[in-house]
């Protein structure tokens, strides 16, 4: 529990009951998980796959994959997330089991186990983003596949994503980031090079406000995603 930002927590507790709410702080979210879904789906190949979701949340991502076929376990620290997750998959139907384990310990517990590891929008949130990567690596099985997605450091980021995303657009709640903890995807590179991890593809998420249309491609200068694969 080491690897916790108390204060993130107690921010995503208070929103958890608009998880599911389209029109909410989460819109960005529902919008971009089709996008993040897909390019999950063209590299793990989900159907049939054993696959685990860090920072699960509401359960958005994770159910969507369950969906594809994969069998799905999704973990959190935000015990109102999860539990808004379970309502969420019972009344949808969509089975995913959830539990409220740091990734750390669970590496620990079940090293190997998984044929598939996403990480999305998680990493700007935590005091050591090394370990979150590293214990990702740790969780899949060796060819396995591992995604993050997270932002960039950089004054267009800043800009758009907290400037333009929190203050003039009014897309997600004020104090929702923290530039410091931005990632450049070189570093986030390093990180997973360290943590045994090949990396497989980056690619960025762009979001254009007049036609309220995100759409995936080279431009890794806001958001990004990047897919791994773990080479022992």
């Amino acid at each position: 529990m080491s690897n916790v930002d108390a204060q993130e927590l107690e921010k995503f507790s208070q929103l958890a009951h608009k998880w599911w709410d389209k029109d909410s702080e989460f819109k960005p979210l529902h919008e971009i998980n089709p996008l993040r879904l897909d390019f999950i789906d063209g590299y793990a190949a989900l159907a049939g796959k054993t696959v685990l979701d860090v920072g699960c949340g509401g359960g958005i991502l994770a159910e969507s994959m369950a969906e594809r076929g994969a069998s799905v376990t999704g973990i959190d620290l935000a015990k109102k997330s999860l539990k808004v997750a379970q309502l969420h998959s019972l009344e949808s139907g969509v089975p995913v089991e959830y539990r409220c384990v740091a990734v750390e310990d669970l590496a620990a517990e079940k090293p190997g186990y998984y044929d598939a590891v996403t990480c999305m929008e998680m990493l700007e949130h935590v005091p050591d983003p090394q370990s979150i990567v590293r214990s990702c690596a740790r969780l899949v099985k060796p060819g396995g596949t591992v995604f993050f997605s997270t932002l960039n450091r950089n004054p267009k980021a800043y800009l758009l994503a907290v400037v333009g995303a929190e203050y003039v657009l009014n897309l997600l709640t004020r104090g929702t980031h923290d530039y410091a903890r931005f990632l450049k995807p070189s570093e986030l590179s390093r990180m997973a090079r360290n943590a045994g991890l090949e990396l497989l593809d980056i690619r960025g998420m762009s979001y254009n406000p007049v036609t309220g249309i995100h759409k995936l491609g080279s431009d890794t200068d806001v958001n990004y995603l990047m897919a791994c694969r773990r080479i022992d």
